[in-house]
C-alpha cells in the first residue's frame, strides 16, 4: 500500500469518525479458557490458539507461552504496523526492518518472595533496527509519530482503568 491508497482508504474513516465521535471507540476483545489439566490457559486467537503457562522463572517448563512475551508481541506488532503507516505518510522507504522489544520482570513479586517486590514488567525498550536511507531527522518524527500513535505503546505509557470480575457457574 503506498500513501495515497492509505489515505483513501482512511478518509472516509476519518470523516465518519470526526461525524460521529461515538463510531471512533472501538471495541477490542481476548478471550482465554482455563486448561484444567494443567496451571495454563488457552488463548483464541485469530488463526488459532496459544497456550500460555508458567514461565520457567516461576516454575514452568519452558515450553509454554509466556504472557510477559505475549504483551511484548502486542506491542512489536503494534509499532511495526504504526511505523509502516507513518513511514508510508511520510514518503520514507524502509526496505527491510525489525522490532524488538524487551521487559524485565522480578519473578520474587510473581511468587509472593518479597512483598516489596514488584508484580509485572518494570522496564520495557523497543528497538527499530531499520534499513533506510531517511536523515536522522526523518528518523526523530518517524520515532516521534510512531510512539505518538501505537495503540499498545501508549496503553502502556498511559495505563487504563483495568478492573477484574468473577462470576461462577454451578456444576453441571
Amino acid at each position: 500500500m503506498n500513501a495515497e491508497q492509505m489515505r483513501a482508504a482512511q478518509a472516509p474513516l476519518k470523516q465518519a469518525y470526526r461525524d460521529d465521535p461515538a463510531r471512533a471507540r472501538i471495541p477490542a476483545r481476548a478471550e482465554a479458557r482455563l486448561d484444567t489439566a494443567d496451571i495454563a490457559a488457552v488463548v483464541t486467537r485469530w488463526h488459532g490458539e496459544t497456550i500460555a503457562g508458567l514461565h520457567k522463572a516461576a516454575g514452568g517448563t519452558g515450553e509454554l507461552a509466556c504472557s510477559a512475551d505475549m504483551l511484548l508481541e502486542a506491542l512489536v506488532a503494534c509499532a511495526g504496523v504504526t511505523l509502516r503507516a507513518v513511514a508510508t505518510a511520510m514518503g520514507i522507504a524502509i526496505r527491510d526492518g525489525r522490532i524488538i522489544a524487551e521487559g524485565v520482570w522480578d519473578a520474587r513479586g510473581t511468587l509472593a518472595i518479597d512483598r516489596a517486590a514488584p508484580v509485572g514488567l518494570t522496564e520495557i525498550d523497543v528497538r527499530f533496527e531499520l534499513d533506510t536511507d531517511a536523515d536522522a531527522a526523518k528518523l526523530d518524527r518517524l520515532l516521534a509519530s510512531t510512539e505518538r500513535y501505537c495503540v499498545i505503546f501508549q496503553t502502556l505509557r498511559t495505563p487504563p482503568k483495568v478492573s477484574m470480575t468473577v462470576a461462577t457457574h454451578a456444576g453441571g
